[in-house]
């Protein structure tokens, strides 16, 4: 333990310590050993990063929006600058692959590059009144503090989507990152601080959600909260934002079903299914939770899924022939044994994987094997609860009345793909498919223009592209009278 770095808080442009003199230990999920060390914050620090933000909020907002697009510039050329420390702390702390962790630390930075064409872009409006010699303005200002609460499956990344909106908007923010996986997220002060980002602009601080989260949620200075997260958690932050009325956005849970119909390109088909299943250990909200295949097609495409299945390749995140790392924790692995039983139990079938791999390299850490299910019905388990991990369940359909049935048969609505050729059916998906995000041929992967929306238990408010940078915005009318 006496060469692992502890990280402090970044408040107010320092790195401090928690009054708690307490710390937690981030563990790499391959091998189980202690990466490093982060404070285990309190109410207290929690309280001190919103002073910290509100005050230089007042300061931050007055900048004009080309000069703050200037300084989140520089931030993600720092970024950049690091990207090989970065991704190789991400597979360190989160255990992805290392091709995946350059993918995130790239991401983040084009999420604040994105945000910085916001600069000219903040746009009212002047609106004709009922009265003689008069104008209403509609001006568009930032919210104020906004607390931004992020998943450990992609922490950096979703930390960069949320700063970048919100900082190009004049807000300032608290950004609370998972226990798990906190440190490329807590290395960004590091950056805003050599790219002159004002003093408090952005805070980072570590903690649990039910001390530190809460306070940061349920505290009047906080205008506006984002989370990426499940949704239990997600439920829990609306109900505690719900007595200041703060701004509450949410990306929560998935179930996404992936539709395969008889007229479609079957080898492209069986890529996306399987990269849109296991990419990140299957850790992924978008991921393919649930594949439909129609059943004229079906024997065809199990035969081409499973020669790549078990060709996948389950290793060190480090190594580039590894095509899958290792779960987060040990919380995770046992979720994926039970749902695995589960599906047994209800009636499924093991067609491969459901265990840890074997061999020395597999004793330590959280491993788990690509898993594929079949024989499975609708009303299992396995269809309708988030597995967030490696498992696959494949169905049958008949019909496409049938499988937008059983597609919208879900509590969440965050993704959904489909593989057709026809137009009509496209058409109609449009208009009858549950989910605010449908890929068309092609696996999930969302990008900074579109709008990441989820319906139902999977959210509310949305991120990305003009629809998402609206949300950091607030709105302030003026009734101008000019008679003489």
């Amino acid at each position: 333990m006496a060469n692992v770095h502890t990280y402090k808080q970044f408040i107010y442009g320092q790195w401090v310590e928690s009054n708690s003199k307490k710390t937690i230990e981030v563990i790499n999920p391959s091998n189980e050993e202690v990466v490093a060390q982060v404070q285990d914050g309190t109410i207290q620090d929690a309280q001190l990063a919103l002073e910290a933000a509100e005050k230089a909020q007042k300061q931050w907002k007055r900048i004009p929006s080309h000069a703050r697009a200037e300084y989140i510039q520089r931030f993600s050329d720092e970024i950049r600058a690091n990207r090989d420390y970065l991704a190789k702390l991400l597979v360190q702390e989160q255990g992805k692959l290392l091709k995946v962790a350059y993918g995130e630390v790239d991401a983040t930075s084009t999420f604040l590059e994105y945000a910085c064409e916001w600069a000219h872009h903040i746009e009212g409006d002047i609106v004709p009144s009922d009265n003689p010699d008069e104008h209403i303005w509609i001006h568009k200002i930032p919210k104020g503090v906004v607390v931004a609460i992020t998943a450990w499956n992609f922490p950096l990344a979703l930390a960069g989507r949320k700063i970048g909106p919100a900082l190009m908007a004049g807000n300032s923010i608290v950004v609370k990152p998972p226990l798990e996986t906190p440190l490329a997220t807590l290395e960004l002060g590091n950056y805003a601080r050599k790219a002159g980002i004002p003093d408090g602009v952005l805070n980072i601080i570590t903690g649990d959600g039910p001390n530190v989260g809460s306070h940061l949620v349920q505290n009047p200075i906080t205008k506006m909260v984002t989370m990426t997260g499940s949704t239990p958690t997600g439920q829990a932050i609306a109900r505690s934002a719900a007595g200041n009325l703060a701004n509450v956005q949410l990306e929560l849970g998935g179930k996404a079903p992936f539709i395969v119909f008889e007229d479609a390109d079957l080898d492209a088909a069986v890529d996306a299914a399987l990269h849109s299943r296991f990419d990140n250990c299957g850790q992924v909200c978008t991921c393919n939770e649930r594949t439909y295949v129609h059943e004229a097609i079906y024997d065809e495409f199990m035969e081409k899924f499973m020669k790549k299945v078990k060709a996948f390749k389950v290793g060190d995140p480090m190594d580039p022939q590894s095509d899958m790392g290792p779960k987060i924790n040990a919380g995770e692995l046992k979720h994926m044994e039970y749902m695995v039983a589960q599906a047994l139990k209800e009636g499924a079938t093991l067609l491969y994987g459901g265990q840890r791999p074997q061999g020395k390299a597999f004793e330590k850490g959280y491993w788990f094997e690509p898993t594929v299910l079949t024989n499975v019905t609708q009303n299992m388990t396995i269809v309708h609860e988030e597995s967030f991990g490696p498992i696959l369940p494949i169905l049958k359909f008949k019909t496409f009345e049938e499988v937008v049935g059983y597609a919208n048969d879900s509590i969440y609505g965050l993704a959904a793909m489909v593989f057709t050729n026809d137009m009509k059916k496209i058409l109609r998906l449009n208009m009858e498919l549950e989910y605010g995000e449908i890929y068309i041929n092609r696996g999930h992967g969302e990008q900074h223009q579109g709008f990441h929306n989820g319906y139902k238990l999977s959210g509310s408010g949305g991120e990305d592209g003009k629809y998402g940078f609206e949300q950091y915005l607030e709105k302030k009318t003026f009734y101008v009278n000019f008679k003489s």
